[in-house]
């Protein structure tokens, strides 16, 4: 296993699922994503996932027990037994998952948890193709990136309101629009 203790900004180092995760304090993201690019040649961003947990680890929720074959989605969610997930430290998780593209190929995901309202610095000047995902982690969950020059709607029409992907979002009772009417 690699060293990445040199990272600024580390909270804590995880390895699960053939995967290395890196828990970065929020504050720090900028630091953390130039030490990975610059110093262990992490030199492509493949893409950047948010997601919302809003109500995880609370009662009613149960996980599952997955076997090499699949699951059973017929099969009641957690065999009969009741396993509340481990809670989340925020609301919300921005997941950048990073490739070395060289003779030593590896990969990495680099993870801040946020609050809602709490914004996270954007990587555009370290990835130039961060782009595209903050401004849909943007639009799709409400997710600032400060320093992004252009973080407008790129799914949503301009004039939507609220953030699909949000747990709260309210489900149903949105209009059909249709591009022919006025």
């Amino acid at each position: 296993m690699t060293s990445y203790a040199d990272v600024p900004g580390l909270v804590e180092t995880t390895e699960a699922y053939g995967e290395t995760t890196l828990i970065v304090d929020p504050a720090r993201l900028v630091e953390a994503c130039t030490v990975l690019r610059d110093d262990h040649g992490f030199n492509f961003l493949a893409d950047i996932a948010a997601a919302d947990y809003l109500g995880w680890g609370e009662q009613g929720l149960a996980g599952y027990i997955g076997t090499a074959g699949g699951r059973d989605i017929n099969d009641p969610g957690s065999r009969g037994l009741a396993r509340i997930p481990d809670p989340k430290p925020k609301r919300f998780s921005v997941s950048y998952h990073l490739l070395r593209v060289s003779d030593d190929p590896a990969r990495v995901r680099v993870q801040v948890w946020l609050d809602d309202g709490e914004p996270v610095a954007s990587v555009i000047e370290i990835w130039p193709a961060a782009d595209w995902f903050e401004r849909e982690a943007f639009d799709m969950l409400g997710i600032r990136f400060e320093g992004h020059a252009n973080l407008v709607r790129i799914l949503m029409p301009e004039d939507w309101e609220g953030h699909p992907l949000r747990k709260d979002y309210p489900l149903g009772g949105e209009p059909v629009r249709f591009s022919d009417e006025d």
